[in-house]
């Protein structure tokens, strides 16, 4: 673990976990596809519509998990000063707001069909969209200010602040009067979706995950690459 704290030792395996990222990646987007395209059955209620949850909630799921990514990063960086915490931040970041700007899409689009409108001011709509402008605000203080240190620490305040949004985003169903459905899927209890429809919806979360284990490699060893070039 400490030599991994090493920037370029986290390179090195970087490099050597790349290709079977984007090989099973490609794998499981493929098998995910067929499942929820071919083998799924269309909901009773939705129909065919509710196809577009095999990639609205992954990119859900995807968005909170990256967060909470940065956000440990974030206390890392700011108790211990680690470099390769803020670089993780850094890369992390875009991913992490794309997912949530797919989120929003897909939801929309899905919404329009089942609500009748493409947006309301939901509870679980808008505190997804309060992660994205959160995501935005990373980007830009972490690249405002000429001292990388200084921007790196004050978006790492931001990722801790926005941490409390968090909750709000996974429990804002249960705490409040909603247009969106409470959790199908429960750990400590039966989930309410079918395994027809599990399945495939696991095969595409991984899919979508391992997609952006890619992209954070290749970003990181961008970041890497412009702190070489200084």
């Amino acid at each position: 673990m400490f030599n991994l704290s090493n920037p370029l030792r986290f390179q090195k395996l970087a490099d050597k976990i790349l290709p079977y990222a984007l090989l099973l990646a490609i794998l499981n987007f493929l098998l995910g596809l067929y499942f929820a395209f071919f083998q799924s059955p269309p909901d009773y209620l939705q129909g065919e519509t509710v196809r577009i949850m095999y990639v609205h909630v992954p990119c859900a799921w995807l968005s909170l998990m990256i967060y909470g990514i940065m956000a440990v990063c974030s206390f890392i960086s700011i108790v211990f000063k680690h470099t390769l915490a803020d670089i993780i931040s850094r890369s992390c970041a875009p991913i992490g707001a794309c997912f949530t700007l797919a989120t929003l899409i897909t939801g929309s689009i899905w919404g329009k069909p089942t609500w009748g409108t493409w947006w309301v001011w939901d509870a679980r709509l808008t505190s997804e969209l309060i992660l994205f402008f959160i995501y935005i605000g990373h980007i830009l203080i972490s690249n405002a200010y000429e001292d990388k240190i200084k921007g790196d620490r004050n978006a790492a305040i931001l990722a801790l602040l926005g941490i409390v949004n968090l909750p709000v985003i996974k429990w804002s169903v249960d705490w409040w009067n909603t247009l969106h459905q409470p959790a199908s899927i429960n750990i400590l209890s039966k989930s309410s979706i079918h395994s027809s429809m599990l399945f495939p919806l696991m095969i595409m979360t991984a899919a979508f995950a391992l997609f952006s284990m890619l992209i954070f490699l290749m970003k990181y060893n961008t970041e890497l690459i412009k702190i070489k070039n200084k």
